[in-house]
Parts: C-alpha cells; sequence; structure tokens
C-alpha cells in the first residue's frame, strides 16, 4: 500500500510524473484513435476497432468528433507545457501546487469526458464535463498568469545580470512567457464565444473544408483565427522552455526576448483581427517574422553552446571537430534542428502559398489546397510534440547508447515522415495528375513508416517508464527524491524571504 502511494504522489504531485501520466494519456489518444483513419479502414482495423469497443459513429458528425480529438490533445499538450513552466520559472510554492493540480484535473476530465461524448453516444451529462474540464484548464491559465506576473519586486534582476532585462531590472524572459500566457487566455476565450452560438447561427466545420468560400461568417472566421493563434502560441511556448532548459542569455538573449514579446502581440492580434480584416494575415505575416528571428537567436545560442562544450581543450577546432561536437547529443542539438527544419516544412510552405495562393494554388483543384493545408498544421504539431518529446527524455535521465539511439532515431524517422507529406502536398508543382501515382505511393509509404517508427519508439520509451515504476530503486524514485529536495530548498528560501519581510516591517513600525 505504501509502495503504491509513494507512486502515485510521484505520477501526481512531481512535475516528471505529471508529464509522463500527460505524454501517455497523449500516446493512448493517438494509437487507440488512430485506428480509425483511412488506412486503418482499407486494413479493415477501424471497423474492428468500432465493435470491439461499441463506437457509435455516424457520417455525418465526423467534423465534431475529430474537433473533439484536437482539443483533447491540445489540451493534454498544452498541460504538459504548463509542468515545465511551473518547474522552470521562479514563482511561489503553493502556487505551482494549485495551478499543476487544476490544469490536470482539467485536461483529464476534459479528455475524458469529450471522448465520451463524441464517441460512444451523445450524453449531455459527458458534455457539460467537458465543458468544466476546458474551464478548469482556463482557469489554470488566470492562475498562472497571476504566478507569472513580471512586475513584482522578487522577480527582479540585477544590473548586471546576463538576462534580458530593462534598466529597472524587470526580467523580459519572464514578461514574454506572461505575454504567451495571456494570448493563449484571449484565444482561447475567442474561441469560447463562437461555441456559446453552436447550433444558433454557428455550425460544426473544418477550416480546412471553407477555404474555396469567399464569404464566411464572423464566427467561421473567429474559429479560423482560434485555430491558427492556439497551435502557435503552444509553439511560442515550447521555444521559451527550452531557451530556459538551455540557459540561454547573453547578446542573444537581450535581442531574442524583445521580438519575442513583440512577435507573440502581434500576431495574436492579426489572428484574432481575421473576423474583422480582409488583411489580418498581413498582420501574422509581419508578426511572424519577429518570432522566427527570436527562434533563430536561440538556435545559434544553443548550437553555439554546444560546440564550446564539445571542442573544449581543442584551440583552433577544425569544421570537423565543430560538427562532431555539434551532433554528439541528440537530444540537445534537436529542439534546434526541429526550429530549423520546420523552415523547410512548414513556414516556407506557409509563405510560399501565401505569395503565390492566386496565381498557383487557387488555380489547383480545391482537394490539393486542402490537403497542403491540413498537412501544414499536422506537421507543425508533430514537430512541437518532438521538441517535447526530447527534453522529456533528457529530464528521465536518459544516458549512453539508449540516449543516442532514441534521440536520433526520434529526429531521422519523424523527418522523414514530414518531409514526405511535405512533398506530398505540394506534388501538383512538378507532377501531373496523371503521372503522379509513383510519387503519391512512395511519399505515403515513407510517410507510414515513419510516423509508425515514432510512435513504436515512443511505446518502446513510455514501456520502460511503466517498467521502471514496478522498481523499487528505479528512475523514479531518483526524480521524485531530486523534486522533493528542490522544493524543501524553494520552501526554505520562500520562509527566509518572508522572515526578512516580516521584520522590515516590524522595523518600520518600531521607527
Amino acid at each position: 500500500m505504501q509502495a503504491r502511494t509513494k507512486r502515485l504522489d510521484y505520477l501526481f504531485r512531481s512535475t516528471p510524473g505529471l508529464t509522463l501520466v500527460a505524454i501517455a494519456v497523449v500516446s493512448i489518444i493517438t494509437a487507440l484513435f488512430g485506428m480509425l483513419s483511412g488506412p486503418m479502414a482499407e486494413w479493415g482495423v477501424r471497423d474492428f476497432v468500432v465493435r470491439a469497443l461499441g463506437m457509435k459513429l455516424i457520417q455525418a458528425e465526423r467534423e465534431g468528433r475529430i474537433i473533439m480529438i484536437y482539443h483533447t490533445i491540445a489540451n493534454t499538450v498544452i498541460a504538459i507545457e504548463v509542468y515545465f513552466i511551473t518547474q522552470l520559472v521562479r514563482m511561489k510554492r503553493y502556487e505551482q501546487t494549485i495551478i499543476n493540480g487544476t490544469v490536470t484535473a482539467g485536461y483529464l476530465t476534459a479528455a475524458i469526458f469529450g471522448l465520451l461524448f463524441a464517441y460512444w453516444g451523445h450524453n449531455f451529462i459527458f458534455h457539460g464535463l467537458f465543458l468544466l474540464g476546458e474551464s478548469l484548464m482556463f482557469f489554470a491559465g488566470l492562475l498562472l498568469a497571476v504566478a507569472l506576473w513580471p512586475w513584482k519586486k522578487e522577480y527582479r534582476l540585477p544590473y548586471d545580470s546576463p538576462y534580458a532585462h530593462t534598466k529597472r531590472g524587470l526580467d523580459l524572459e519572464r514578461v514574454a512567457f506572461f505575454t504567451m500566457t495571456v494570448a493563449t487566455l484571449v484565444s482561447a476565450a475567442f474561441g469560447a464565444v463562437t461555441g456559446y452560438y453552436w447550433g444558433n447561427g454557428h455550425e460544426t466545420f473544418l477550416a480546412e473544408d471553407l477555404i474555396r468560400i469567399p464569404h464566411k461568417t464572423d464566427l467561421q472566421r473567429a474559429i479560423i483565427g482560434h485555430l491558427h493563434i492556439m497551435l502557435t502560441l503552444i509553439a511560442i511556448a515550447i521555444t521559451l522552455i527550452v531557451g530556459r532548459w538551455k540557459d540561454f542569455k547573453g547578446l542573444l538573449h537581450r535581442i531574442a526576448m524583445p521580438l519575442m514579446i513583440v512577435g507573440t502581440i502581434i500576431i495574436t492580434a492579426g489572428a484574432l483581427s481575421v473576423v474583422w480584416l480582409e488583411w489580418a494575415h498581413t498582420i501574422i505575416y509581419f508578426g511572424s517574422v519577429f518570432v522566427m528571428l527570436a527562434a533563430l537567436m536561440y538556435v545559434i545560442y544553443a548550437w553555439d553552446l554546444l560546440i564550446r562544450e564539445g571542442s573544449q581543450g581543442v584551440k583552433n577546432p577544425s569544421v570537423g571537430q565543430k560538427l562532431k561536437a555539434l551532433l554528439r547529443d541528440p537530444l540537445r542539438f534537436g529542439p534546434g534542428w526541429q526550429m530549423v527544419f520546420m523552415n523547410f516544412t512548414v513556414s516556407g510552405v506557409g509563405i510560399f502559398m501565401a505569395v503565390k495562393l492566386d496565381e498557383i494554388f487557387r488555380v489547383w483543384p480545391h482537394r490539393e489546397e486542402r490537403i497542403i493545408l491540413t498537412g501544414h498544421w499536422h506537421i507543425l504539431s508533430g514537430l512541437i510534440a518532438t521538441i517535447i518529446l526530447m527534453y522529456y527524455a533528457h529530464l528521465s535521465g536518459l544516458q549512453g547508447k539508449a540516449r543516442q539511439w532514441f534521440g536520433w532515431l526520434l529526429i531521422v524517422l519523424s523527418d522523414l515522415a514530414f518531409a514526405s507529406v511535405t512533398v506530398f502536398s505540394m506534388k501538383r508543382l512538378f507532377v501531373s495528375e496523371a503521372n503522379q501515382q509513383n510519387l503519391v505511393n512512395w511519399t505515403m509509404l515513407l510517410a507510414d513508416f515513419g510516423l509508425a517508427a515514432v510512435l513504436l519508439i515512443l511505446a518502446v520509451f513510455l514501456l520502460w517508464r511503466l517498467y521502471d515504476l514496478f522498481r523499487a530503486q528505479g528512475v523514479w524514485k531518483r526524480e521524485f527524491q531530486e523534486e522533493k529536495r528542490q522544493i524543501a530548498e524553494q520552501e526554505l528560501r520562500e520562509q527566509e524571504q518572508r522572515a526578512k519581510e516580516l521584520k522590515a516591517i516590524l522595523k518600520e513600525a518600531a521607527k
């Protein structure tokens, strides 16, 4: 009984444990509902799963089910990022505890009851509980914004700090986290307000289905803006998180943080103004430049750090030695590489599509443009997921050959899949419909192989973590003890700070 209690404490009270549970939830959702996809339907797997689990699937409700899947996965990914933020960014211990507990209750409630409502009959009690989970997620965001408030005196930085700050010591990285959090809350509320009108002037749809409709309602535009900005803010959050992981500082940090703050504000304003402004996408592109430059500053810093650490003791390292130093640790190299790779599969494709929209893409059949948009969003979310996995694998203490194999396979196989999907989506640029079959066959084969292999690697990793939970002296115990030590030190610092504040108050009162 005591052993079970310790493990439950680890899973639901420590950052590594909470993250492990959330990653497992996403993996189960992806594996289970991935069996309902097109390829699985062709092999007969879909029908078997539907019958075995007693699912109630009506074709006319397909869009609603997909939207529910998107929300449950997005909620869980946001929860993982919240865990990372509460661990990496200074805040009171009680704030961390309340935020983590609230967001955990929120995403689990939304995921469980949202999926039950969508796939096992429409019991509206379940839908009400799904909305309760969403509300808890929103409340956790409010609590996080309060905890991140950057203008508190105790979070001011000294004048000579290597981190970006103003003359009065305002921590600009903390401002960036706070700005991202507030923008996420505003964007979530934007989507929720639209949801209030479902069945009363607004119907369920997938954004990619409306691209050729010239006149969209304000509610449809609001959902499109909500979709774009939420995924972008998740990407901004993980960029800030890995920056904290790598101890991003110095000149590049002082350049990057103002860019990230301004870019986040502009992109959010642009995405939400889609409802009112025809040229809102121009605002989004303008804001994206700031965010992409900030990410570039991080990549330069992180890779330079890897090279310097790996070539210590070498007076004038050669190009080969620098390259070896850069590639020696895939889990530390990977996040920066995925951000660079993103420019070829997401950002570059999106900008090119926007520039040549009327000239090239609107001439194509609707299906081709729809494929590009769907691939665009899924590749971005997939890249974010790989960065999260790299950071969590690092937290799990993977070392030696296991670290090398996991890191490189995750990078190579995921990028193989994303590159194949990019080529498939843009195929009409270089092959005609009559001659496309070979290309389609190979790109789909490589994409399926890459994604299946990544899921297999993740399954092996999670099985190792599950096996480790049953060990008395497993990694989980080391992680839990380390977290308890950090918590004890944090609580001691907070007590000392309160004692100083009380002493100052009493001294002032004595005067």
